[in-house]
C-alpha cells in the first residue's frame, strides 16, 4: 500500500471525522482522481514537440497520455479544428496515490522559490487545480533530454462538498498551502 493511501486511512480520516463532526467515516471526503494536463501550443508548427511532451508525461505518471485536440479553429493562432494541441492523464486508485507520494515528497521540494500553493486554486466545489511551471521538478525527467521547458496543470478532484473540506483534506495529505 502507498504511503499516502496509508496516511489517508490512518491519520486523515480520523482527523476529518473529528474536525467536521461527520457521523460516518464514509462521509469523509476523499480524492477521486488526479488529472495532469500539459498544453503544447507549439505542436501546431512542429508535431515533434507533442511527441516529446507525451513521452515526458508518460515518464512522470507511468501511464500513456491522451492527446487533446482543438475544439474549434482560431485563425490568429494558426489553429484548425481537430489539431493536436496537448495531452492529459487521469490517475485513479493506486497509481494516483503513488504519483501523490512522489509529488508531495520529492517534486514540491524541487520547485524554485516555493512558499506554498495559493488559496485561489480551489474552484468552489471542492476541487483544486495548481499550475507547475516546469516539468524538471520531477526526478524521472533528465535535464539533458529536455529540449523545451513546459508547464502543466495538476487537478485534484475530491468528493468534498466545499473548499474548506477540500483544503483540510489536501493539507492533511501533505499539500502545502501559503500561510495567510
Amino acid at each position: 500500500m502507498s504511503v499516502v493511501k496509508e496516511k489517508y486511512k490512518n491519520e486523515v480520516v480520523p482527523a476529518l471525522l473529528k474536525r467536521f463532526g461527520y457521523k460516518n467515516p464514509m462521509q469523509v471526503p476523499k480524492l477521486e482522481k488526479v488529472v495532469i494536463n500539459m498544453g503544447v501550443g507549439d505542436a501546431t508548427q512542429n508535431s515533434r514537440y507533442l511527441d516529446l511532451a507525451i513521452e515526458e508525461l508518460s515518464l512522470i505518471t507511468g501511464q500513456k497520455p491522451l492527446v487533446t485536440r482543438a475544439r474549434k479553429s482560431i485563425s490568429n493562432f494558426k489553429l484548425r479544428k481537430g489539431m493536436a494541441i496537448g495531452c492529459k492523464v487521469t490517475l485513479r486508485g493506486d497509481r494516483m496515490y503513488e504519483f501523490l507520494d512522489r509529488f508531495f515528497n520529492i517534486a514540491i521540494a524541487r520547485i524554485r522559490d516555493f512558499r506554498g500553493f495559493p488559496d485561489s486554486c480551489f474552484d468552489g466545489r471542492g476541487n483544486c487545480t495548481i499550475g507547475i511551471e516546469e516539468q524538471l521538478i520531477f526526478p524521472e525527467i533528465s535535464y539533458d533530454k529536455v529540449e523545451r521547458v513546459r508547464g502543466m496543470n495538476i487537478s485534484f478532484v475530491t468528493t468534498a462538498k466545499n473548499d474548506e473540506e477540500a483544503r483540510a483534506l489536501l493539507e492533511l495529505l501533505g499539500l502545502p498551502f501559503r500561510k495567510s
